[in-house]
């Protein structure tokens, strides 16, 4: 069998450790900037959108993957397109030239579009993600800064942006971004506690417990809520946040307290997030509620 041939019958391998469950909240993420501008027209628009999807989602993932094939062969929910593959060894040898390979055609036409400055981006994608996965001391190994490093997230802001010609979002957008970036992995976190543990890591999760973590999450949810409803001006986010504090609150309490989430719950949990994410995006956009600060 042929170089190329193993490369087509591997490629919905490389969709699954991209992580397609993920990419409806970098899209999501994307749009923020661009509220009520007029950009479905333009080249540059939709190059970025797709951007954050697949290969935004390979580079990030696919790092991840190369770094904890260990701890992915004990984790029941690797496998899936929600979840992310459980690569062979020989696919993850292979899975760097990809990576690369995918990344590169973007950052020409982005260099192309906007200059040098897609360069600092790429460096700064390429800066968080390391610090995430270098051996031995990778802050995914150490509380706290598993959840800090997850600001690198906010790049996808800063991209849309600069691709879009609009301003950058203000401080309290980057602020709610920053946030509900952290609470997502301590969300991910939380139900790898039993094979992150088996592998010897230390996560923010499976060092305070998984109740705790869901008071944090709560916390965090709270905290979201109030930026919303503050500086934003927007009930209706605000309550659903203030939901999903609750609903994390009753969780630690009653629901599923120190139990893992079954694997069905956990896939149910994320499409449902997808559903909301993808319904709310266009009267995100067409309100531009992220796009300026509107105190109540």
């Amino acid at each position: 069998m042929s170089r190329l041939t193993r490369a087509q019958i591997r490629t919905p391998q490389l969709i699954k450790i991209s992580r397609p469950g993920f990419w409806v909240t970098s899209m999501w993420f994307y749009l923020l900037p661009l509220g009520g501008r007029e950009v479905f027209g333009d080249a540059s628009f939709w190059l970025g959108l797709l951007y954050v999807g697949f290969p935004l989602g390979l580079l990030i993932y696919g790092w991840n993957d190369f770094v904890d094939r260990d701890t992915d062969r004990l984790n029941p929910r690797k496998g899936t397109y929600l979840f992310g593959a459980r690569a062979t060894d020989a696919e993850l040898r292979r899975l760097p030239f990809w990576i690369a390979a995918v990344q590169a055609p973007f950052f020409v036409a982005f260099v192309w579009l906007i200059g040098a400055k897609a360069l600092l981006l790429l460096a700064g994608l390429l800066a968080f993600t390391w610090l995430y996965n270098a051996r031995p001391w990778g802050f995914k190994n150490y509380p706290v800064l598993d959840l800090t490093n997850q600001i690198g997230y906010l790049l996808v802001f800063v991209l849309s942006s600069w691709l879009n010609g609009a301003p950058q979002v203000p401080w309290a957008t980057f602020v709610f971004g920053a946030l509900f970036a952290m609470h997502s992995h301590l969300l991910g976190a939380m139900m790898d506690i039993e094979p992150d543990r088996a592998a010897g890591r230390r996560t923010t999760a499976n060092t305070i417990g998984r109740v705790n973590a869901k008071w944090l999450i709560a916390v965090f949810l709270g905290i979201e809520c109030l930026l919303v409803y503050r500086c934003f001006d927007i009930p209706l986010i605000a309550a659903g946040l203030a939901a999903g504090a609750l609903y994390f609150l009753a969780d630690a309490l009653t629901l599923w307290r120190e139990r893992p989430y079954s694997e069905p719950y956990a896939a149910a949990f994320l499409l449902l997030w997808n559903g909301a994410a993808l319904l709310s995006a266009p009267w995100i956009w067409h309100t531009a509620a992220f796009a300026s600060v509107n105190l109540r």
